[in-house]
């Protein structure tokens, strides 16, 4: 029954035995996610489709930029522009020489079930005209609606494999005889990737992450005064004017400052973080309970049923052995040593703090020294000219005699 509702242009064998390792930029799905959003929301016609660029080196593909492509119909199916598609790659490669980047492979969305007949000619395609080694990004919508704290990422890398399809099982001894060599088909391939950031990229992503969590409605203060100093110059309206907007104190209330909007992105960030940790945490404890009971103690072991009971994995459980083992380097040995010290730095911190607050205090009374010794010198500078003004402007008249002599 398995084997009648695998998808047949997947392979059966697993993903580790080519080699074969991609790394995966974070701009990559950023793109991608855009691209998915525009679409949906604009509701244009057509597939998704989009080209992906990087570099080979050995074994490892860097999956590093994407742009999406023009597609048109051949033949009933969906197939890419060729003209264009070669115009966007010329300009794609000028504009990332260094390091230079090369088409690698092309994305589209897919269901978790794997790739469709309707995805095979622009694979081909590609294959034939551009790389030979090309490398398709599945992306699961449904599975991004449902994401969880900790889940996995909601896409799948296939590369190309070339396969000989399996003999039916219910041929039996009767098996077909042909000459030569059976023909090789085209099959997806899982393919284990990593996501790798940049420097650059990490500018990007907190950029795009502190913007995600100062995203708010309310208007912009600049606005607002705009609207009263608006309302308030234009003086009385006449009684048939309409009345401006009313902009009440609630808006104001719920306005956030630029310091509180960091916090808040901050704190947002260290939340998720933290419900990531607990849940990995609580899928060691799941897996562990599970156990059968051989590899559990008397005091820990559980009453399941055999159908119940997890798969061991001596790789998991070394790893899981090796982070437990790290966890008492983690932990200090002098817990009351400890403990001092983080109180002496937590006080230095505190004495800085206060020393600033000083610096700040004296700064501002200096400021107002210096603005009262202003005024005291313009006060005294135009007392000396009041008095100089009232002894040089008195009127020395001639008496009456003097007119008669």
């Amino acid at each position: 029954m398995a084997s009648a509702d695998r998808n047949p242009l997947v392979s059966s064998q697993k993903p580790s035995d080519s080699g074969l390792q991609a790394v995966l930029h974070p701009l990559v799905l950023l793109t991608i996610s855009d691209y998915i959003t525009r679409h949906t929301l604009r509701a244009q016609q057509g597939p998704i489709v989009g080209a992906l660029i990087g570099q080979q080196n050995g074994r490892e593909i860097t999956i590093e930029h994407a742009f999406e492509c023009a597609t048109t119909p051949k033949d009933g199916y969906i197939i890419l522009d060729p003209v264009w598609f070669a115009q966007r790659l010329d300009q794609m490669k000028t504009i990332h020489k260094s390091p230079p980047l090369d088409l690698v492979g092309w994305y589209t969305v897919l269901p978790k079930s794997g790739p469709t007949p309707a995805q095979l000619p622009i694979h081909q395609w590609i294959l034939s005209e551009h790389n030979e080694s090309s490398i398709l990004l599945a992306f699961h919508p449904e599975e991004a609606v449902q994401h969880s704290a900790g889940s996995k990422l909601p896409l799948t890398i296939y590369e190309s494999n070339y396969e000989v399809d399996e003999p039916k099982a219910d041929q039996g001894e009767d098996k077909e005889m042909r000459d030569g060599d059976p023909p090789l088909k085209l099959k997806f391939r899982e393919l284990p990737y990593s996501v790798e950031t940049g420097e650059a990229e990490m500018i990007s992503m907190n950029f795009i992450a502190r913007g995600a969590g100062n995203a708010t409605v309310v208007e912009s203060t600049e606005r607002k005064k705009a609207v009263i100093n608006d309302t308030n110059s234009k003086g009385k309206q006449p009684a048939t004017a309409p009345e401006a907007p009313d902009i009440g104190p609630s808006i104001d209330e719920h306005a956030l400052s630029a310091e509180d909007e960091e916090m808040i992105a901050a704190l947002t960030a260290k939340a998720n973080a933290i419900k990531m940790l607990q849940s990995r945490v609580n899928l060691l404890i799941t897996y562990l309970e599970r156990l059968p009971p051989s590899y559990l103690s008397p005091n820990n072991a559980t009453n399941l049923s055999e159908a119940q009971y997890t798969t061991p994995s001596h790789t998991i459980l070394r790893s899981i052995q090796a982070l437990v083992s790290r966890l008492s380097l983690l932990v200090p040995s002098d817990t009351e040593a400890y403990e001092l010290e983080m109180l002496r730095e937590s006080n230095d911190v505190h004495l800085v703090e206060l020393l600033d607050d000083v610096m700040q205090s004296l700064n501002e009374a200096r400021d107002i020294g210096k603005k009262y010794g202003i005024v005291e010198n313009a006060k005294s500078h135009s007392k000396k000219l009041r008095d100089d003004l009232s002894h040089s402007s008195g009127f020395n008249f001639s008496s009456s005699g003097d007119l008669a002599a």
